[in-house]
């Protein structure tokens, strides 16, 4: 097999901001393996917060020695570069048997899967605009994490006053934080509470009350971490990248499950070649955030199709 690896980057549709930063396109790195016969692609975002960027990344794909998926899951930590990886071989896997990959994994076809939609931390004022232009969406995404956050969502809920409502707080609040927001919550229709504190520094939601499920992000990366998340998280988001592939994401699925965790399933902010093996876990996923190419000024050739929040069913072109 011959692996290519190339950085790509995306332009944003606006400037993104969450509590560590702004962006203004996405970058990615894009695999492509080949056989002589057949091409499998693949794509991962690295992350800053996890240690990684592209330089690092894409060494350690270049430096991969693996057979197949089964030896790249012990050549790899798990991380963007193994998820490109892996997914590039899922996708060589389907176009080597002729067939769809949700056939391979013994998955429902991809369809009906409705995304929230992320809106960027910004002032108030900024906040309620972007609300209102997405007011018809059934699930929005506030990125918040910051001391002042309670105006900020009563002006979302103000722009959009029938969606549900997802919170981001991406590791950014103190206990005091969310014990000022916690009597909001419930009244103002949010529905999910993403990482309030730092991984590492969360024992506090084993006796916090919890009266709107709490959702493991940083904290969670790989079945192995389910041990710790219990009594302190109701729900865990499952991302390739951080999972490092679809192979490690389908097996954190169905042990989350079996551990009585609610799934949601996330994403970076990346290209529809990202989206697609991440619609493969979403099938009766309690919540689905995988609004990357609605996000993007432009995405790739033969990309997911999107029905206002409504993922459509992607071609074998673009992947699996």
């Amino acid at each position: 097999m011959q692996v290519q690896a190339v950085i790509e980057r995306f332009p944003l549709a606006r400037v993104f901001t969450i509590s560590r930063g702004s962006k203004t396109h996405a970058e990615v790195i894009t695999v492509t393996i080949t056989d002589g016969d057949f091409v499998g692609r693949g794509e991962c975002v690295p992350y800053a917060r996890y240690g990684e960027t592209l330089e690092s990344v894409l060494a350690q794909i270049e430096g991969a020695r693996f057979a197949d998926r089964a030896s790249l899951q012990h050549a790899l930590p798990h991380g963007a570069a193994r998820n490109a990886l892996d997914c590039a071989l899922w996708d060589l896997e389907a176009k080597r048997a002729g067939r769809r990959i949700w056939e391979l994994v013994g998955e429902p076809a991809p369809e009906g899967i409705v995304t929230a939609f992320t809106l960027s931390l910004g002032s108030p004022e900024a906040m309620e605009r972007q609300a209102a232009e997405n007011a018809t969406r059934p699930v929005l995404k506030i990125k918040l994490g910051t001391p002042d956050d309670l105006p900020r969502l009563e002006a979302v809920r103000r722009g959009a006053p029938d969606a549900a409502l997802i919170i981001d707080a991406n590791e950014g609040w103190s206990e005091q934080d969310y014990l000022t927001l916690l009597p909001h919550l419930e009244r103002l229709g949010v529905v999910l509470v993403e990482q309030p504190f730092p991984a590492g520094k969360d024992s506090a939601l084993e006796t916090l009350p919890r009266p709107v499920p709490i959702c493991a992000d940083e904290s969670c990366h790989v079945e192995s971490d389910l041990f710790a998340l219990r009594n302190r998280y109701d729900f865990v988001n499952i991302k390739l990248d951080k999972a490092g592939g679809l192979s490690e994401s389908l097996r954190l699925r169905d042990a989350a499950v079996a551990a009585g965790f609610g799934v949601m399933v996330g994403c970076m902010v990346g290209s529809s070649l990202a989206m697609a093996p991440a619609m493969v876990l979403a099938h009766g996923a309690g919540f689905v955030d995988l609004d990357g190419p609605l996000l993007l000024a432009r995405d790739r050739e033969n990309a997911i199709p999107f029905q206002g929040s409504e993922l459509g069913r992607y071609s074998s072109a673009l992947w699996g």
